[in-house]
């Protein structure tokens, strides 16, 4: 039997596929109402209104406010628990009991991710939240100053750093214990308004590190949901901190999980939003990483202008000094990283030689020292110089790919592996492409 959805996420999600059509609550009504058979008159302006506001459920109505909408008529977009708990719970309530239930197999088994609640998402933030907890903390809680904020900031490199060389299957259940059974207490602890907000803007990479571990450890649509959960609560918590950095960062892993899942036009509106969230900060790298994920997702789009636009603001922020070291992810968008992201674009627009180009510059002039990264662009590298025609050279970078590739657990390596080993089937009678299948059966 399928569980009633909470009133407020439902109204995100219509809010979001009201904003889309450009309608109020007076043409919805009309729409439902003629979608239902009673005729356009059939509701008042008012009953919509309430769904919006997330005041009331359609209950009766929900089918034929799903077909106009065009959303899930069966809900299961809307019953993603994330969505639900971040409607009635605020921000840290709804980022721990997804941990919990993230470490609990049998209550995660029904979580997929969605193009609806990827755009939900961006309603969700309680700009209240901190000053609320500041204010109410209870009797007897944790003290948490400078220290706590230091140790999750401590934790978020020492797991990226495995993650980035062993990929996301390593560790994720650690960084999601230490969200749950460490962290937990000290949101729900005293501190002071600035404290509060470094608090929330630390957990905020901590749920982004958790998100992306999920998403990289494999291409299930269980681990897919909870990855967009932890998005989505790590653009909460960075917009509640106030840190627009942070918060853009958030956005992009959204958008990219959704040009990964092939949302193409949800991809486009996330990495815009992330594009503007980002446009005023002075980081360059950080405005070359929000850049390059629009060119990437209007590459997708098959918008060869748009894509070309933003690639060449990414390069010429990526080319610019930066000041000085930063917190987020996006501080550390390196020239390498950009670079590669740069060379599939190329790829994904047709154009082989800036691909190769780009590609070459990542691994041999910037260097990339990470085993799971290094893997994946000799892999990319592999098949654009397959594409060329070059099948020795591409043999010669996939025999480089597997060492790197061995013991790293992550969906993008194996994916790699899977797709060097179905188009080496082209060469029967070349020994060297039965050794490459021998070696990637191995590690498969």
């Amino acid at each position: 039997m399928t569980s009633k959805p909470h009133a407020q996420a439902l109204a995100n999600l219509i809010r979001v596929a009201c904003r889309e059509r450009g309608w109020g609550p007076s043409d919805l009504a009309r729409a439902v109402g003629q979608a239902e058979g009673s005729g356009p008159s059939r509701l008042q302006r008012q009953y919509a209104r309430k769904w919006m506001a997330g005041e009331r459920t359609p209950d009766y109505w929900w089918p034929y406010v799903a077909s106009v909408l065009g959303l899930d008529p069966s809900a299961k977009a809307i019953r993603h628990p994330t969505a639900s708990i971040a409607a009635h719970a605020d921000t840290v309530a709804s980022v721990i009991e997804l941990g919990r239930s993230d470490l609990d197999v049998d209550r995660r088994s029904f979580l997929t991710a969605s193009s609806g609640y990827a755009l939900a998402a961006l309603g969700l933030p309680d700009p209240e939240s901190i000053t609320r907890r500041v204010h109410n903390a209870p009797a007897g809680s944790l003290r948490v100053g400078r220290g706590e904020v230091d140790a999750i900031k401590i934790m978020v490199k020492t797991l990226g750093d495995s993650a980035s060389e062993l990929g996301g299957g390593h560790a994720r259940h650690l960084a999601v214990r230490y969200l749950t059974e460490d962290v937990a207490p000290w949101l729900n602890g005293k501190y002071t308004l600035a404290t509060g907000k470094e608090l929330f803007a630390a957990a905020s990479q901590l749920a982004h590190l958790a998100g992306w571990m999920a998403q990289d450890e494999g291409d299930n649509s269980d681990l897919q949901g909870i990855a967009q959960g932890y998005y989505a609560h790590a653009y909460s918590l960075a917009d509640e901190a106030g840190d627009p950095e942070l918060a853009a960062t958030a956005l992009r892993g959204l958008a990219v999980q959704c040009i990964n899942l092939g949302y193409r036009a949800e991809a486009v509106q996330l990495s815009e939003a992330c594009v503007n969230y980002g446009r005023n900060l002075p980081n360059p790298r950080a405005v070359s990483y929000y850049n390059a994920t629009l060119a990437h997702a209007a590459a997708q789009d098959d918008d060869r202008p748009l894509a070309r636009r933003h690639l060449a603001v990414a390069e010429a922020a990526i080319g610019k000094h930066v000041t000085g070291p930063g917190d987020s992810w996006a501080a550390h968008y390196s020239p390498g990283r950009w670079a590669h992201e740069t060379g599939m674009i190329y790829n994904r627009l047709g154009d082989l030689t800036a691909a190769e180009k780009h590609l070459h510059l990542a691994l041999d002039i910037h260097g990339l020292d990470r085993r799971r990264t290094r893997a994946i662009v000799l892999a990319d590298l592999a098949g654009v110089r397959l594409r060329q025609g070059n099948a020795d050279g591409a043999m010669s970078t996939w025999s480089d790919f597997l060492n790197c590739a061995d013991g790293v657990r992550s969906v993008k390596v194996r994916a790699a592996i899977q797709d060097m080993r179905v188009r080496l089937r082209r060469f029967p009678d070349v020994p060297e492409a039965q050794e490459l299948r021998t070696r990637a059966a191995a590690l498969v």
